[in-house]
C-alpha cells in the first residue's frame, strides 16, 4: 500500500514545524515514499527549497498550504499543477489583503474565484467541519461541508481524517466518514505532521511554549498531549486506519493527480520595452557605451575590451532585460531626486557602473566581473539597489505601474538563529 503524507509542516510554519525540510524529505525517502506534500500555515515560503530537496531524493514534491479562512478555521490546499500553484498564491495574497500580516484570512469570495486546479482537504480539528462536529453541531457541520462542496467541487474536496489517538478522535472520524458518505465525498488520511521523528516531539513542544509564551511546566491548550504528529511509515498509517482503507488509498489518488508545480528553469523575468526596431542586446550596448563616454570621457582599448567581455557574458546568459530594468528603475529614482545606490557584487561590473546603477569603477579598482556573473556558474544576476527609505514606496509604485501588478512581487528574507 502506497501512502503519501499530504498534511506536513516545515519550519516555515513558524514555531510550529520542528523539523527541517531536508530532515522531512530524508525521512520520507527512508520510508520509500513516492511523494510528499508541504502545507505550511498561510505561506509557500518552503516551495523552492522543498522542490529541490524532494526532486534530488526522487520524491514528487506536492506544493500546498494550510489556509486560515475569514471565519478563523483552517483548510488544506494542494496545487495540482502550475496553474493551481498560481491560484494558491493568489489565495494567500488575498489572505494578507483581507486580514493583515499577523492574521491573514482568506475570504470565501477569493476561495470561490481562485479554486481551479486546487485540491482541498477539510482540515484537522481546526477545520470548520471537524470543529463543529466536536462541538456537537452535526447539522452545522453538514451545512459547512455543503458550502465547501459548492465552492470547491465534488472532485476537489476530501474530508480529512486524522487518527492522533487523542480523546474523541474515534468518534470524530466516525462522524466525518458518515458525513462524507451522506454528501458523496471521499475521505483521506493524514497525520498532521509537525516533525520528522517521534523523538523530535520535545523540540516541537518547546517551540509551542515559545509561540504561546508558556513556561515548560505550565499547561496550554496549544500544547499537544502526545507525540503522534510525526512522519509515520505507511505500515503505521495502515494500522491506524485499518477501519478506513479508502482513506489511505485516497492519498495515492491525490498524489497521482498532483504534478510538480514549479519550473525553476523557466525565465519569468519581464521583457524590457526597448525602442522599436532594436533588440534588448543592442539597446543595452548603446546605453553602456553612452554611459562609458560620460564616465570615462575617452573609451580606451582596455575599457572597450572590458565592456565587450561583460556584454558577451550578459548576452550569452540572455539577461539583458534584467540589466535594462535595473537601469530603468535607477533612472526613475534619479529623475525624482531620490537617493539610490547599487551595492554588493554588482559593483564588480563595469557595465553596471556605466549604466549609472553603482558608483564603483570596477575597471579602475581592478575588480573581477566573474565575481558577479560568469559563464561557468551561469547564475542569474543579482543587482541590489538601496533607495532612500522615505521614497521607497514611490519607487515600488513606479515598478508596479510600469510592469503590471501581475508581473511584480514583494519578497522577504527570514532570519535564523543557530548555536555557535
Amino acid at each position: 500500500m502506497a501512502f503519501v503524507h499530504l498534511h506536513v509542516h516545515s519550519p516555515f510554519s513558524f514555531l510550529d514545524g520542528a523539523s527541517s525540510i531536508p530532515a522531512l524529505v530524508n525521512r520520507a525517502a527512508e520510508l520509500e515514499m513516492l511523494a510528499l506534500a508541504v502545507t505550511d500555515h498561510n505561506n509557500v515560503s518552503a516551495a523552492v527549497q522543498f522542490y529541490k530537496a524532494a526532486t534530488a531524493a526522487g520524491i514528487k514534491p506536492i506544493q500546498g498550504a494550510e489556509l486560515t479562512l475569514e471565519n478563523g478555521h483552517h483548510l488544506i490546499c494542494l496545487a495540482e499543477n502550475p496553474g493551481g500553484y498560481a491560484n494558491l498564491c493568489k489565495l494567500l495574497t488575498s489572505a494578507y489583503q483581507y486580514g493583515d500580516r499577523l492574521n491573514p484570512q482568506v475570504p470565501f469570495k477569493a476561495l470561490a474565484e481562485y479554486h481551479k486546479d486546487l485540491i482541498f482537504l477539510s482540515g484537522c480539528r481546526r477545520g470548520e467541519v471537524p470543529f463543529l462536529i466536536l462541538q456537537g453541531k452535526v447539522e452545522a457541520a453538514r451545512a459547512a461541508a455543503d458550502r465547501y462542496l459548492e465552492i470547491c467541487g465534488r472532485d476537489n474536496l476530501y474530508i480529512e481524517l486524522v487518527n492522533d489517538l487523542l480523546p474523541h478522535t474515534a468518534h470524530l472520524n466516525r462522524a466525518l466518514v458518515k458525513l462524507a458518505g451522506d454528501l458523496g465525498l471521499k475521505v483521506v488520511a493524514t497525520n498532521n505532521v509537525h516533525y520528522a521523528e517521534k523523538a523530535d516531539f520535545p523540540l516541537h513542544d518547546t517551540l509551542t511554549c515559545i509561540r504561546t509564551l508558556t513556561q515548560l511546566e505550565d499547561v496550554h491548550p496549544e500544547r499537544r498531549l502526545n507525540a503522534e504528529n510525526y512522519l509515520k511509515s505507511p505500515a503505521e498509517m495502515k494500522e491506524l486506519f485499518s477501519d478506513y482503507p479508502e482513506a489511505l488509498a485516497a492519498t495515492q489518488e491525490i498524489a497521482e493527480r498532483c504534478q510538480p508545480a514549479l519550473d525553476l528553469e523557466k525565465s519569468l523575468f519581464p521583457a524590457f520595452p526597448v525602442p522599436q526596431g532594436k533588440s534588448a542586446a543592442v539597446f543595452l550596448r548603446e546605453l553602456t557605451y553612452q554611459g562609458a563616454v560620460k564616465r570615462y570621457g575617452t573609451i580606451t582599448p582596455s575599457i572597450r575590451r572590458r565592456l565587450e567581455h561583460e556584454l558577451d557574458i550578459i548576452t550569452h546568459l540572455q539577461v539583458e532585460d534584467y540589466f535594462l530594468v535595473m537601469w530603468d528603475i535607477a533612472c526613475f529614482a534619479k529623475e525624482r531626486g531620490i537617493r539610490c545606490a547599487g551595492r554588493g557584487s554588482a559593483a564588480d561590473s563595469a557595465v553596471v557602473y556605466c549604466l549609472g546603477i553603482t558608483e564603483v569603477d570596477a575597471i579602475a579598482r581592478g575588480l573581477l566581473f566573474e565575481r558577479f556573473l560568469s559563464l561557468e556558474r551561469a547564475q542569474k544576476p543579482d543587482i541590489d539597489i538601496d533607495f532612500d527609505a522615505r521614497y521607497r514606496d514611490e519607487v515600488a509604485k513606479y515598478v508596479y505601474d510600469k510592469y503590471g501588478e501581475e508581473h511584480v512581487a514583494s519578497v522577504c528574507t527570514f532570519n535564523t538563529f543557530r548555536a555557535r
